[in-house]
């Protein structure tokens, strides 16, 4: 089977092309690099071209015979949703409404799409489940979704068989360490500290140490990239093994179900690098909620889903790795 990867040159889209790849499928990679890497394709067939593009989007599945699209090719950072909704919106919105249309036109009805928890918003009651209530409080969240909406009403004309699958925070490097994070800028807590233990940074901050957690810091669901990709690929087995004539919605959050806090995250680098750096406490972010971790047991139940890296310490040795094998990043 054929499959196109949109940000395929991205974080998670990178190690997705390498699981199918080691899986037997044949990625093809379709990214602008607006934020990806060249050098993370490694041996995907690589096409070079933006979700707008209706035209290259629909050539690129009738030449290459594509049976199923994967979607990682959203911006992703939530402060610049805030201060940049319309960008946000036609990107992942706009853009991803252009790409379903496509896949209409070439007769391609299986989708896997790269949701996230900000669909729930904030919740008082953890760990949140499928059913929890969707309030998103930011245009990100929004724009993730009203892409689920779109794909539950175009499922319903018997056209689409989509998965949503609701990440929480995807970390560590993938396929053996040789794939990792690389976002510039980078956002996320467990790059950031890597790089103040690295002494690239020359602080790591803790935004709020009066929360009521257990050590006053937010406390976070971090899963490994490796299985989230693997939740992904039994989600395509699952939706190219149902009924092509009947419509098909898979549902899912992906998380560990184990919360760290900021300071059992900054603790797990300082031990894995053996190395010393300041931490700032600083004032907390408005909107930030003291404990945010997933219930994940109906993908594991429905899929087979099997976690195999669910100890923060072997998320972080991952990432550690890469990114002392990759000071500079993918330098392309």
């Amino acid at each position: 089977m054929r499959v196109l990867v949109c940000g395929g040159a991205g974080y998670i889209g990178s190690n997705m092309a390498s699981v199918l790849t080691s899986a037997g499928y044949e990625p093809v990679v379709y990214d602008n690099l607006s934020t990806g890497h060249h050098l993370a394709v490694k041996d995907a067939e690589f096409v070079k071209g933006d979700l707008n593009d209706y035209q290259l989007l629909l050539k690129t599945l009738r030449d290459y015979r594509i049976q199923a699209v994967f979607h990682f090719a959203a911006f992703i950072e939530v402060g610049e949703s805030v201060q940049l909704p319309l960008k946000y919106y036609r990107n992942n919105l706009s853009n991803t409404q252009n790409l379903l249309w496509a896949m209409e036109q070439a007769d391609v009805q299986i989708f896997i799409f790269s949701s996230s928890a900000a669909v729930y918003g904030i919740l008082e009651k953890t760990p949140i489940n499928e059913n929890a209530p969707k309030r998103p409080i930011n245009p990100y969240g929004s724009t993730k979704l009203a892409v689920e909406q779109m794909c539950y009403y175009q499922s319903q004309t018997g056209r689409l068989r989509y998965a949503a699958l609701r990440y929480f925070n995807a970390a560590g490097a993938g396929s053996d360490a040789t794939l990792g994070e690389d976002h510039r800028p980078e956002s996320h807590l467990i790059p950031l500290t890597i790089a103040a233990a690295m002494g690239k940074r020359r602080d790591i901050q803790i935004f709020g140490t009066d929360y009521p957690t257990p050590d006053g810091t937010c406390i976070r669901d971090y899963i490994h990239v490796d299985d989230l990709c693997t939740a992904h690929l039994l989600a395509l087995e699952k939706l190219a093994g149902s009924n092509k004539n009947k419509s098909s919605e898979l549902i899912y959050n992906l998380g560990n179900g184990k919360g760290y806090s900021v300071k059992e995250v900054i603790e797990t680098v300082r031990q894995i690098s053996g190395k010393d750096f300041q931490v700032l406490p600083v004032q907390r972010r408005p909107g930030d909620p003291p404990v945010l971790t997933s219930d994940a047991s109906k993908a594991k139940t429905e899929l087979g889903w099997d976690i195999k890296f669910p100890k923060l310490e072997q998320i972080v040795e991952s990432a550690w790795q890469w990114h002392n094998q990759h000071p500079k990043g993918y330098e392309d």
